[in-house]
């Protein structure tokens, strides 16, 4: 059998529902989100042929990533961010 994709659409989280589930996660934790975010954007931003200065930039991303994933997934084994 065939299955179809899922039909479920993400659904921004409020502001405030976003900050109560914010509250109940150690600082440390949070951090590690907020740079696991910034550094999976970073490392999306480098296409094509990548210079030697880019190359080291995209580098340095993704072992900012590869250290925020670890935080998280001490935590949580599902809240790594994937690139």
């Amino acid at each position: 059998m065939i299955t179809s994709p899922s039909r479920l659409v993400p659904v921004p989280i409020p502001d405030r529902v976003a900050a109560l589930i914010g509250s109940c996660l150690p600082l440390h934790v949070l951090q590690a989100e907020i740079d696991a975010d910034c550094a999976a954007r970073e490392v999306y931003s480098f296409r094509g042929p990548l210079c030697a200065e880019d190359r080291a930039d995209r580098e340095n991303a993704l072992a900012a990533l590869a250290r925020a994933n670890k935080i998280l997934a001490k935590h949580h084994p599902k809240l790594p961010v994937t690139p």
